[in-house]
């Protein structure tokens, strides 16, 4: 659909400036939006609110509401979904390219420099998978204050950890989200609310929101079918990304266990995979460009853009699938219900991950444990930039190799 926009005391902007706008505005915040997701809606709200009143603050909230809500990186698709209502799906693909590929440039260039070398025995590298184990700590903390703020939830979270950890199958953790999903009908139905809000007007119609919705479960079935009948590395690599952006709910740092499952050892050594995990929390922008170096580690610059597409395309299918429905989805109390029990589950998940493979494969030694600590002080309660906390862990791990 066409979009235009009248600003105070100038002419009607066309597609191709807005574009070109939407553009620039975000290219300058995937250069600058350092500290993971919650920094990065700061910087929205700075930016598009605040300074630019792309939007008012009810529909920012409710915005962000229900990309808490999907399953995918949530500040790429906030991100995504301004621009779809600054410009239509143009503007949001223009919104997520902008916002994308400098972290994405940066993290491939450091993938190339890194193939061909054993990186195993670098100080560095082991400084970096410490790191790791600080950011997802922090994570954890963090999440687990806001998700599991109640017993029953707790309680969700640990049986989660518990049977993620002890029954490792490519399923487990989809059937586990369901069930919380369940359980949190089940138990916080009842309790749900959601405030009277606004509705967001839209730029796009519900019949091309349908079509996103059915391209997303399309592919989400269809390629793993393909995969079994289809012998291409680049369908199977296509296919392992997806269905990771597309089972991700809270945050970025949950994929960390879903491409861990998917691409070690299989497609590259653990040390590799961590390696540019602790590279990923020192650039800007979103987390999930932790795959455009995981793809070039695979197949040079045609892996990256493999995986980079391939794991964003569900959060950009689901918000122009979901936007246009959210005004009515956000007042049933059953949706709340099945999201606070699959918020839950996902601090459950990460739990997980933060011990295997993070806690296993990083802190091995005494000297290990205290350079997690002291970053971890530096990173927690000092709040230090993540990209000091980056160079203080490689300079750290450096120096324990010595020891």
């Amino acid at each position: 659909m066409e979009s235009t926009v009248v600003e105070k005391g100038q002419e009607p902007k066309g597609k191709l400036a807005l574009l070109i706008e939407v553009l620039a505005v975000s290219a300058k915040l995937g250069l600058t939006s350092f500290g993971g997701p919650i920094a990065h809606l700061g910087y929205f709200h700075n930016e598009y609110i605040l300074r630019r009143k792309w939007m008012d603050e009810r529909s920012y909230a409710d915005l962000m509401a229900l990309c808490q809500f999907l399953p995918g990186p949530a500040s790429s698709q906030v991100g995504i979904g301004i621009g779809i209502l600054r410009a239509g799906l143009l503007g949001g693909l223009t919104a997520w390219l902008g916002f994308t590929l400098p972290s994405v440039i940066a993290l491939v260039l450091f993938a190339l420099l890194l193939q061909g070398m054993d990186i195993s025995s670098m100080g560095w590298i082991h400084g970096l998978k410490i790191v790791a184990v600080v950011i997802v700590a922090q994570a954890v903390i963090g999440m687990g204050q806001k998700l599991t703020p109640d017993r029953n939830r707790a309680t969700i979270a640990v049986m989660v950890a518990a049977v993620t950890l002890l029954w490792q199958t490519a399923f487990s953790q989809i059937l586990l989200i369901v069930m919380a999903g369940v359980v949190g009908i089940t138990l916080y139905r009842k309790s749900s609310t959601t405030p009277k809000t606004k509705d967001l007007s839209v730029p796009i119609s519900r019949s091309v929101a349908i079509l996103c919705l059915a391209i997303f479960f399309g592919l989400l079935f269809l390629l793993p079918l393909l995969r079994q009948f289809v012998i291409a590395d680049w369908l199977s690599l296509f296919d392992s990304f997806y269905r990771s952006g597309s089972l991700v709910f809270g945050g970025g740092h949950v994929v960390l266990p879903l491409l861990e499952r998917e691409l070690v050892p299989d497609w590259m050594s653990k040390a590799d995979f961590l390696a540019g995990y602790g590279a990923a929390q020192a650039v800007p922008g979103p987390l999930f460009t932790f795959a455009g170096y995981l793809g070039a580690m695979i197949n040079g610059v045609t892996g990256a853009f493999i995986a980079t597409a391939a794991i964003f395309l569900p959060a950009f299918l689901l918000i122009a699938g979901a936007l246009p429905f959210w005004n009515s989805l956000r007042k049933n109390s059953k949706v709340q219900g099945a999201l606070i029990g699959v918020n839950a589950a996902v601090v459950g998940i990460l739990l997980a991950a933060l011990y295997d493979p993070l806690w296993t494969t990083a802190i091995l030694t005494p000297a290990d444990f205290v350079l997690a600590s002291i970053l971890f002080l530096m990173l927690l309660f000092w709040k230090m930039p993540p990209w000091i906390i980056v160079v203080a862990g490689a300079a750290g791990g450096t120096l324990i190799s010595f020891i």
